[in-house]
């Protein structure tokens, strides 16, 4: 699936991974490729990003929000205080703040 996180000041994030694991209000929920359409709002907490590979990103200071996770080097790392998720079509769009 096909996930960006966007927030007001510039994108920071925009690939291809293998799944999504967010902070919603009524608890941390996963979505796969394939899941269902889906729009929930975020409370404030860190967005898991499972990728298959790590090779193709950059790390610069534009993406600086975005940080591989110390103990698994598949995931990558987003803290947001609130946001906005919409999945539809296999692509899930974060609005973040």
């Amino acid at each position: 699936m096909y996930l960006e996180i966007v927030s007001p000041e510039a994108t920071l994030f925009s690939s291809e991974v293998d799944s999504v694991t967010v902070p919603g209000v009524n608890g941390e929920f996963q979505m796969l490729n394939n899941h269902a359409p889906i729009v929930s709002l975020l409370k404030d907490g860190v967005i898991k990003i499972h990728t298959h590979t790590q090779s193709h990103l950059a790390f610069d200071s534009l993406h600086s929000q975005v940080v591989p996770h110390a103990d698994d080097d598949k995931v990558l790392t987003v803290t947001i205080n609130s946001g906005t998720l919409e999945m539809k079509d296999n692509k899930a769009i974060i609005l973040a703040d």
